[in-house]
């Protein structure tokens, strides 16, 4: 929905700008975020600036990445979730990149900031984080495939966007970059893993960290799950986990979040609540 929605918006600005209408041309200008204009309290900014590309390519790369990245996070979480880290990347990296624009104006640049790219590095920032040692192939230039773990695309990504600051202006909003890929980790580390450490109870739960989470689970022998039910609802916690959860979290530390079934999320879902009620 989130490329349809951007591809949308694309072609009806296209179609807006021929207009000879001058107040058309005045609300596309109150779209794009506008350091100056947030200080006067355009606070939208920090949304509508999310769905406009500065031309085809642009919504084209953005496009390849949400789907690339956004299509298995949104299969392993629900679609709320999905969304709040998506649009969460967005705000919070333009918030970075206007501040930047107020501070360091000749690093962030001051001109009006258009693009998915911040909510899209968020994604990035996000799959890399939970499946840090997954191996993805991406393809340099659209044409040669290279692959690495995805812990290194997250470095090479962090490192590209510092050093495009230091270089000074360059009409690219790395600042918003930066601060998506600043969200993603957060919302992976604290939020996507966080929630899966409250399935553990307390005498487990104090000896893994978030960060650590799937590398720990990957010590365990691996489990045969292709029978395991969840109809077993009167179950004490820690037996439900121990029998439902364990070849679930098993599962992810070798194939990654996004190799989860349907079945396997609502499990989860259930053991969360199973936590909530303790």
């Amino acid at each position: 929905m989130l490329i349809i929605a951007n591809a949308v918006v694309y072609v009806l600005i296209l179609i807006a700008l021929q207009s000879r209408q001058p107040f058309v041309r005045d609300i596309i200008e109150w779209l794009p975020l506008d350091p100056r204009a947030l200080a006067r309290g355009h606070v939208w900014q920090l949304l509508t600036f999310q769905f406009l590309h500065a031309g085809t390519f642009h919504l084209l790369i953005n496009c390849a990445m949400l789907y690339m990245f956004g299509r298995p996070l949104e299969m392993a979480m629900s679609r709320s979730a999905f969304l709040k880290l998506y649009f969460g990347s967005g705000v919070f990296g333009g918030l970075v990149q206007v501040a930047g624009a107020w501070l360091l104006p000749n690093q962030f640049g001051v001109g009006p900031v258009v693009g998915a790219s911040a909510g899209v590095f968020g994604l990035i920032a996000a799959f890399a984080w939970i499946n840090r040692d997954t191996s993805i192939t991406m393809l340099l230039g659209f044409i040669i495939p290279v692959s690495m773990k995805a812990k290194y695309l997250l470095a090479v990504e962090v490192v590209l966007a510092v050093l495009g600051l230091l270089s000074g202006d360059s009409g690219v909003a790395h600042g918003a970059h930066l601060g998506g890929m600043a969200f993603g980790v957060a919302y992976a580390n604290y939020i996507v893993l966080g929630n899966l450490l409250r399935f553990f109870p307390k005498r487990t739960r104090r000896t893994i960290r978030p960060p650590e989470l799937i590398r720990t689970r990957a010590s365990r022998g691996k489990r045969d799950f292709s029978n395991s039910g969840f109809d077993d609802k009167d179950l004490p916690p820690e037996e439900f986990i121990s029998r439902e959860v364990d070849p679930i979290l098993d599962k992810i530390s070798q194939h990654g979040i996004q190799s989860l079934t349907e079945r396997e999320r609502r499990i989860l879902e259930m053991a969360r609540s199973k936590m909530n009620r303790r």
